[in-house]
């Protein structure tokens, strides 16, 4: 069975970096996409930012654009982001997310209905 778990959330201030991490087990797909997304409470779901494997192409929110650096160790199967330049509008709980087919279009990586495999979120929580 696929599992995701991330880690790497934290309480850090303002301007501040975190890594997250989403490992995946049992995941044995040649070509496919790993998404990031974020829920604060009372907010729906968002798309942060996706990988796709075959080519390390990567989607970006414009909201975190310039900030957050998606990347992956396909020996390790994880995906990292890298969060830069935190701010109090970054808290919420970040959720990786697997699709067993790359994402072709940029109007769809943050659309969850996409993805097939979900990991159970870590906290993100930026003070001011």
């Amino acid at each position: 069975e696929v599992q995701l778990v991330e880690s790497g959330g934290g309480l850090v201030q303002a301007g501040g970096s975190l890594r997250l991490s989403c490992a995946a087990s049992d995941f044995t797909f040649d070509d496919y996409a790993i998404g990031w997304f974020r829920q604060a409470p009372g907010k729906e779901r968002e798309g942060v930012s996706c990988i796709n494997s075959n080519d390390s192409s990567t989607y970006y929110a414009d909201s975190v654009k310039g900030r957050f650096t998606i990347s992956g160790d396909n020996a390790k199967n994880t995906v990292y982001l890298l969060m830069n330049s935190l701010k109090p509008e970054d808290t919420a709980v970040y959720y990786c997310a697997a699709r067993i087919y790359p994402i072709k279009l940029s109007s769809s990586y943050g659309d969850p209905r996409m993805y097939d495999y979900w990991g159970q979120g870590t906290q993100v929580t930026v003070s001011s």
